[in-house]
């Protein structure tokens, strides 16, 4: 059985980032797996335990409501993970890879504005070097509404593009499971922001919803050239 893990810096950037594609998978029988790496809220001011509380609720949920088999929870310091050694993250994401050995792994972009997202893109890729035992052989980096698409300098170009149709309504079930982080539209991490994003990522290539992908790195034992 094949597995796939998805390593995001902060509750709810796996919803937002791939959930459509991941519950279409788990569907084709596909395992899934969720580490976030970041605390979560407390860069935004007073944050109480309570709130953190929350929002690990509305994590549990969210991922129980599509089927992930495992989740996995580090408690790096939100918005500051520049703070904290590489090698730590590095070494918390090698502990759970280490552990359920997935195939595929779904990540940030390494040019998002949030840092968290930066960090967690370059420890994935340390954590995954492709040495001749290496599990992962799929690396995709997702987009995240209200990061990727606010550094204007770098923008995001998917050159992968999943069929996310007949999901589409189970990611936005997941994200409803996120009261707390739920924003208004036309802000982009409301639950309009994203069906948007999905229908012009889908009439890219001729789709009614899609979420897009940077193929970082794609091996394949299997493939044979025939002669013409």
């Amino acid at each position: 059985m094949q597995k796939i893990l998805i390593v995001a810096a902060h509750p709810d950037d796996e919803v937002l980032g791939c959930f459509g594609s991941v519950a279409k998978l788990i569907h084709q029988g596909f395992e899934a797996y969720t580490l976030i790496l970041g605390e979560g809220k407390t860069s935004r001011g007073e944050t109480n335990k309570e709130e953190l509380e929350i929002l690990n609720r509305e994590f549990e949920k969210a991922n129980q409501s599509i089927g992930i088999k495992e989740i996995f929870r580090e408690h790096f310091p939100d918005n500051r993970f520049d703070s904290v050694d590489l090698l730590e993250i590095v070494k918390a994401i090698e502990n759970v890879k280490n552990k359920i050995k997935p195939e595929m792994i779904f990540t940030h972009f390494e040019n998002d504005l949030n840092i968290d997202h930066r960090i967690t893109f370059q420890a994935v890729l340390t954590a995954t070097r492709p040495l001749p035992n290496e599990c992962v052989k799929q690396i995709y980096s997702f987009e995240i509404l209200s990061s990727t698409e606010w550094n204007f300098r770098a923008g995001f170009v998917g050159n992968v593009f999943f069929d996310i149709s007949e999901t589409i309504e189970d990611k936005i079930k997941a994200m409803e499971c996120y009261q707390s982080e739920l924003c208004k539209y036309p802000h982009p991490r409301s639950l309009e922001g994203i069906r948007l994003n999905a229908k012009l990522q889908g009439m890219r290539v001729g789709l009614e919803y899609a979420e897009s992908f940077v193929l970082v790195r794609d091996v394949r034992k299997d493939v044979r050239i025939e002669k013409f």
